[in-house]
């Protein structure tokens, strides 16, 4: 079977959360940028910027949202330009550092990985 190789194996992401006001403000908080919030039914979406030909992802409340997990599936949003510069704003936004910053081989970069304001562990990646 033929793989194209110009896909990424992830397309969309959403995280759950309970409280879209408390999260959405963390998550603007700790990445220094702006989530645009939108209705999907009965969800509501705080939508993270993207390239439309990149992934996309958002956080997502609604009835039939899943619960937030501090297991299992296990994403990193970009924490370009430094790690560093956005793990420092992690504890005032609201949440806890859980793994503090690894460096990676070569130059892939480092990663940290936090919980947020509602209880989700997320990763944060970056080149530097």
């Amino acid at each position: 079977m033929s793989q194209d190789k110009t896909r990424s194996a992830l397309d969309w992401f959403e995280i759950p959360v309970h409280d879209m006001a408390r999260a959405q403000t963390f998550y603007e908080t700790l990445l220094a940028t702006q989530l645009r919030r939108e209705a999907m039914g009965p969800q509501t979406l705080a939508v993270f910027p993207y390239d439309e030909a990149g992934v996309g992802g958002c956080l997502l409340q609604g009835s039939s949202a899943p619960q937030p997990a501090s297991v299992g599936t296990l994403i990193y949003l970009n924490a370009a330009p430094s790690l560093d510069a956005v793990l420092a704003r992690v504890e005032a936004a609201g949440g806890r550092v859980t793994t503090p910053k690894v460096m990676l081989p070569g130059d892939m970069g480092c990663f940290a990985h936090i919980t947020d304001t509602e209880g989700n562990r997320v990763g944060l990646h970056a080149l530097a």
